[in-house]
């Protein structure tokens, strides 16, 4: 795709971070072109225009400039904020990792409108929400279903007999639920209780609403978070900083953390 020497995007800010006294690089994820960077001149000076319209978790509308190295913002205007994002921390921190995963997970200037719909919407019911938890679990999965990494949930990964309703077994490292006889023989593999794989299931095929609507245990809900984050750990190959914001947030509110 080639792009102008002046072009117009939509986008999500991810990140920003320093350049020099005055400028910020920021970190976009757009429908059409992916994700990009981009530098905001004087956006850290008192009275710049930018400033409000470029923050991370900002869905703004973008004019930018191609740059030798970096293009260059040269107009923004906020579509959609979400004030409860930025200030109510459990909403913050989970928004954080949401869009960490979206960075982390999604190469650079390539096209990803599922994924961009995705987050938007995660953003949304991120900042409205009661349910934050099971919110999140939803985009993990969806999330990595678009990005070719779904887990296994019908049949088991290593022999692929149909998983009865019984305690199964859960492995990253194989890519999904084992029978009971194959977690037997690894080592590496959690029990899978059956309403865990329920919802796994219902997280892949079926509606938000209909994942809200299904009452969870809080130890369910820890049980799953710990399955899906093992597993997107062993995808990425690597940590997810705001993850220790989350345990921060957990600690402070007297809840157990997901080990």
């Amino acid at each position: 795709m080639t792009i102008p020497k002046v072009y117009k995007t939509s986008g999500i800010v991810l990140r920003q971070r320093r350049l020099g006294e005055a400028d910020k690089i920021l970190t976009i994820f757009t429908p059409n072109l992916g994700k990009l960077d981009a530098v905001a001149k004087g956006v850290r000076r008192p009275r710049s225009k930018l400033a409000g319209h470029v923050e991370p978790l900002t869905y703004t509308s973008f004019m930018l400039a191609r740059g030798r190295e970096l293009d260059i913002v040269t107009q923004a205007q906020t579509i959609e904020v979400f004030p409860t994002l930025r200030e109510e921390l459990e909403r913050t921190g989970r928004a954080l990792y949401a869009a960490e995963l979206v960075d982390r997970f999604t190469p650079e200037r390539q096209e990803s409108v599922q994924v961009f719909r995705l987050f938007l919407e995660t953003l949304r019911r991120l900042a409205t929400e009661e349910r934050l938890d099971i919110t999140l679990r939803f985009f993990e999965m969806r999330l990595l279903g678009h990005l070719g990494y779904q887990p296994q949930t019908e049949e088991c990964v290593v022999c692929g007999a149909t998983l009865e309703p019984v305690t199964n077994g859960w492995s990253a490292e194989s890519g999904g639920v084992l029978c009971p006889a194959c977690a037997r023989n690894a080592p590496m593999s959690r029990p899978l209780s059956v309403n865990a794989l329920k919802m796994m299931r219902l997280f892949q095929k079926g509606d938000f609403a209909a994942a809200t609507r299904v009452r969870t245990e809080p130890s369910l809900e820890a049980d799953l978070e710990r399955h899906l984050r093992e597993y997107i750990l062993y995808v990425l190959e690597r940590d997810i900083r705001s993850t220790r914001f989350l345990e921060t947030l957990r600690q402070t509110a007297g809840r157990s953390t997901p080990v």
